[in-house]
């Protein structure tokens, strides 16, 4: 079982990877993969530098009860040093086991239209990308709209700043969440509430995941504060299953 609020497994046929925006600065996955390598965890020997490890491949299909699966936790398919010919293996295992549902989260928003211009989305393939603000983030949300994925998430964690208007045309579900670690950034309680009112207002399911390292009384906390109510509610609302549409 994963820890991860919103998901139920999680598969990493890839790990590490490399910063690229300002919500990679207290990436969870780099200081849990540091600990790994340090115990000796087979597929951690390398740290966080990217690796593929393909003997992990066939691991979803070994299980036969239907699971939800988070793919790369510890790093992103979409990563430039991942080949193509490497994630056309990863979707082809997708494809093979239609009794899970993968999802897929990418802070790389520029190389999806280009990937899967002529290549099928597998139907049980959710598709993210992270918005953790308005530089970086959000101009990732144009680029998902134009892949034909059944289902198109938006990870707005950490949210680390207002993210204004969003236009969630072609938009199934909504993450939010705060910052939690060593050095976390606080989330203001009307910057994910702005969010949330604009998923209700364009009819898009909002799952609000954590507080992190600040309470919603702005107060820093010792541990994390994954209190989940925002507002006085529990917000955990997941995607209906469309019919696939290309924006």
């Amino acid at each position: 079982m994963s820890d991860i609020e919103w998901t139920e497994q999680t598969w990493n046929p890839v790990t590490g990877c490399t910063k690229v925006s300002p919500g990679c600065k207290h990436c969870y996955a780099e200081v849990m993969a540091k600990r790994l390598q340090a115990m000796g965890v087979r597929g951690y020997e390398n740290g966080f530098a990217l690796s593929l490890l393909p003997e992990r491949l066939e691991q979803p299909l070994k299980r036969k009860r239907p699971t939800t699966y988070f793919v790369n936790s510890m790093s992103d398919l979409f990563h430039e040093d991942v080949p193509d010919q490497y994630i056309e293996q990863v979707l082809e295992v997708m494809g093979a086991a239609p009794q899970h549902t993968f999802q897929v989260l990418t802070k790389r928003a520029t190389r999806l239209p280009e990937f899967f211009e002529n290549r099928e989305v597998p139907k049980n393939l959710w598709l993210g990308v992270s918005v953790e603000d308005r530089k970086y983030g959000v101009p990732r949300i144009d680029r998902l709209r134009q892949v034909g994925a059944y289902v198109r998430f938006l990870s707005v964690e950490p949210l680390l700043e207002d993210v204004g208007d969003l236009d969630l045309a072609g938009i199934h579900w909504v993450i939010v969440g705060g910052e939690s670690g060593k050095g976390a950034r606080p989330m203001r309680p009307e910057w994910a509430d702005r969010v949330r009112r604009q998923c209700e207002e364009q009819g898009v399911a909002f799952f609000f995941k954590q507080w992190g390292g600040w309470g919603q009384d702005g107060k820093k906390r010792s541990k994390k504060a994954n209190g989940r109510e925002l507002g006085g509610r529990v917000y955990d609302n997941y995607p209906l299953i469309p019919s696939i549409t290309i924006a």
